[in-house]
């Protein structure tokens, strides 16, 4: 196994997309955007994908065949082995991609062991401040708030999404922020004047980042006065 590149050593932004949909990769992943491609068991199911690596393996190799430096896939698994096994089945179908692992106490556990066979990881579905902490000591690669989720329970998404930046700066570990359960391109734009700088996102947000009705018009505009001459 390769040994582990902690994120937080390569500043810099980073877009993710969050699907597994063999379209949206194809339509998206040529654009040049994107860092990576991040699942979970809910995203492959939507795709008719299963939890199992007969079929994420062609999955990975697919996007990883666009030439992006990344991919993340999640474990499954009720206890801590489970999730180590499947974990370290991952993992070993290439060095970039990146094991995430849900917040949870076997989770962690599991964490510790992935990491002890120099696997990256990205802890997930995290909803409060103070597992930003946890993953830092853990020293998770990444972790990931479900922005759009905290909101949905009725907390302040962005700043509790404000505490968790600042808790990864003064913690001195390489973590990485990941945000995801974006709904909306502002809120890339918003979170960003917060620092953050990685984010996950589904095709529908992709969409969004080229929909401005100004800058279509303007295109058109700009073809129209091209095609006179």
């Amino acid at each position: 196994m390769t040994s582990r590149i902690a994120p937080g050593d390569c500043p810099g932004l980073r877009l993710f997309l969050d699907t597994a949909d063999r379209a949206a990769l194809r339509r998206w992943l040529p654009t040049g955007l994107f860092h990576g491609v991040t699942t979970n068991p809910t995203i492959l199911d939507r795709s008719g994908l299963h939890s199992s690596i007969e079929d994420i393996a062609p999955l990975m190799r697919e996007i990883l065949g666009y030439g992006v430096p990344e991919v993340q896939a999640q474990c499954w698994g009720t206890e801590t082995e489970a999730l180590v096994a499947t974990g370290l089945a991952l993992a070993a179908l290439d060095p970039r991609l990146v094991v995430k692992v849900p917040i949870t106490e076997k989770g962690i556990r599991a964490v510790s062991i992935l990491h002890g066979h120099g696997v990256r990881t990205t802890l997930t579905a995290v909803y409060a401040a103070h597992q930003a902490l946890t993953a830092a000591a853990a020293g998770a690669d990444y972790v990931a708030p479900y922005f759009g989720r905290i909101g949905d329970s009725g907390q302040d998404a962005p700043g509790i999404l404000k505490t968790m930046h600042q808790i990864l700066l003064a913690s001195g570990r390489a973590t990485r922020l990941l945000v995801a359960s974006l709904r909306r391109a502002d809120d890339l734009a918003l979170l960003a004047t917060m620092g953050c700088d990685t984010f996950t996102f589904s095709p529908v947000v992709a969409e969004q980042l080229f929909s401005e009705s100004l800058t279509i018009d303007a295109a058109a505009v700009f073809e129209k006065t091209a095609a006179r001459h």
